[in-house]
C-alpha cells in the first residue's frame, strides 16, 4: 500500500478537538514516550488524501436466526444441568449477511462512505458476495479459502430475548493471511472482531503504515492478555468499547480512562440504552441515545455506532456530532430485524438528528441516497 503516512503526536498543547484523521498523516513534533515514533515520513501537506475511504478488517460470516416459542426457563431442569441434554423446535428460521466487517461497511454505504471489508470467507461465500456487490460494498479485499466454511452463527432466541448461540469462526481463523498494505488509498482504519492471529497482525499492520485505526475488539476481547490489550491501546488512534468490554479491560489491564487517553485520541465507550461517552484528554462527552420507533432487533447496533463514529472521523466532524451521527444511526438499525436490512434516506436522516438532538444535521455530513432494495 502507498497510504498517507502520519508521524508522531505533537505535544499536547497543541492538541486540536476535531477527531479528524487528516492531522494524524501530518509532520509532528516529537512523540510522547508512550509511542514509537513511525518509520516513514509524513507527506507534504500538498499531497491529496483518500476521501471517505476506510479498511473495515473484520469478520464476514452467515447469521442463521432461530426463533423458539416458549421459554428456556420452562425446558431446562436447575437441578440437571450438568447433564444438559435438550431439543427446540424452531418453526421461524432466517438466514442473515452479517460479521462485523459487513455490518459496519453495509453502515459506511449508508453514510455515503466507502468502507472496503478486509476479510478471509469460506468456499460458500457466493450468496454473500452478491449482496455486496448489488450493494456497491467493494469486496476486492475479501479472500475465499476454499478448504473452509465462512463463518456462521447459529442463535436461537426465546421468547423473554434470551440466546443460546453457537460460532462456528471457519475461514475467520486465517484472517491473518490479509495484510493491510494490500489497501490503497485509504484514510483510516478498524481492527474489528476478528481471528486472533489477525487482530494482532492487522493493528500492527496499520501502525507501521502510519494509518490512523480504531481499536474494536468486541467479543473478541478476551482472547487477548493484558499485555496484548496494552499493545492494541499503544497502537491504536481510539478505541471502542461497550460498558461490559470496558469493564473487562479494566479488570485485565488496570488501564484506567486517563491511562487510555493519555496513549489514544479518545475511548468511546457505549451503555446501550443510556447512551455512549467519549473520553478525550479534555474531558467526557456525553453523547444521549437517539429515539427509536420501535425496538425490534438490537444485533447490530454496535456495528451501525461505530460506522457512525468513522463517518464522522472521515469527515473531520467533531466529538459531539460525530457521536450524535452514530447514536441515531444505531437507533435506525434497532428498528429492522437483522443487521444489514436497515434504509435511511438524506431527507430522512437529517429530520431525525434534528428531532433527536435538536441541532441540523452538519453540513458536511450529507448522505448518499438510500442502498438498493434488498435483492434474496
Amino acid at each position: 500500500m502507498t497510504p498517507p503516512r502520519r508521524a508522531s503526536k505533537r505535544p499536547r498543547t497543541a492538541k486540536r478537538s476535531r477527531p479528524d484523521p487528516v492531522r494524524k498523516a501530518r509532520g509532528r513534533a516529537a512523540p510522547k514516550a508512550a509511542k514509537p515514533a513511525k518509520a516513514a515520513k509524513a507527506p507534504q501537506a500538498t499531497e491529496a488524501r483518500p476521501a471517505r475511504r476506510a479498511l473495515v478488517c473484520g469478520s464476514l460470516a452467515f447469521d442463521t436466526i432461530m426463533v423458539f416459542g416458549d421459554r428456556f426457563g420452562t425446558h431446562i431442569l436447575p437441578d440437571k444441568i450438568h447433564m444438559l441434554n435438550v431439543a427446540f423446535l424452531v418453526p421461524e428460521l432466517r438466514r442473515e449477511f452479517g460479521g462485523c466487517a459487513g455490518n459496519i461497511c453495509y453502515n459506511l454505504k449508508l453514510l455515503g462512505d466507502a468502507g472496503f471489508p478486509m476479510a478471509t470467507v469460506g468456499r460458500d461465500f457466493a450468496p454473500y458476495t452478491d449482496w455486496l456487490r448489488a450493494n456497491g460494498i467493494p469486496d476486492r479485499h475479501v479472500r475465499v479459502v476454499p478448504s473452509e466454511h465462512t463463518a456462521q452463527a447459529f442463535i436461537t432466541t426465546d421468547l423473554d430475548d434470551n440466546q443460546m448461540t453457537a460460532f462456528h469462526p471457519g475461514a475467520m481463523q486465517h484472517s491473518h493471511l490479509n495484510r493491510v498494505d494490500d489497501a490503497r488509498d485509504i484514510a483510516l482504519g478498524i481492527v474489528a472482531p476478528d481471528g486472533r492471529a489477525g487482530m494482532i497482525q492487522h493493528a500492527a499492520q496499520f501502525h507501521a503504515a502510519g494509518i490512523p485505526f480504531m481499536f474494536d475488539p468486541g467479543q473478541g476481547l478476551p482472547m487477548f492478555g493484558a499485555e496484548e490489550l496494552e499493545t492494541f491501546v499503544e497502537q491504536a488512534t481510539w478505541v471502542a468499547l461497550n460498558d461490559y468490554e470496558w469493564q473487562l479491560m479494566q479488570n485485565r489491564t488496570g488501564l484506567s480512562v486517563a491511562a487510555v487517553v493519555s496513549r489514544a485520541d479518545a475511548l468511546i465507550v457505549t451503555h446501550g440504552a443510556q447512551g455512549s461517552v467519549i473520553y478525550t484528554e479534555r474531558g467526557a462527552i456525553q453523547i444521549p441515545c437517539a429515539p427509536a420507533s420501535r425496538v425490534v432487533d438490537p444485533t447490530g447496533c454496535g456495528d451501525a455506532y461505530r460506522a457512525g463514529l468513522i463517518h464522522g472521523l472521515l469527515l473531520g466532524l467533531d466529538w459531539p456530532e460525530t457521536g450524535r451521527i452514530a447514536a441515531l444511526l444505531a437507533a435506525i438499525k434497532i428498528e429492522t430485524r437483522g443487521t444489514q436490512n436497515h434504509r435511511i434516506s438524506s431527507a430522512s436522516f437529517a429530520r431525525r438528528y434534528r428531532q433527536a438532538f435538536g441541532s441540523d444535521l452538519p453540513r458536511s455530513a450529507g448522505l448518499k441516497p438510500a442502498l438498493r432494495a434488498r435483492t434474496r
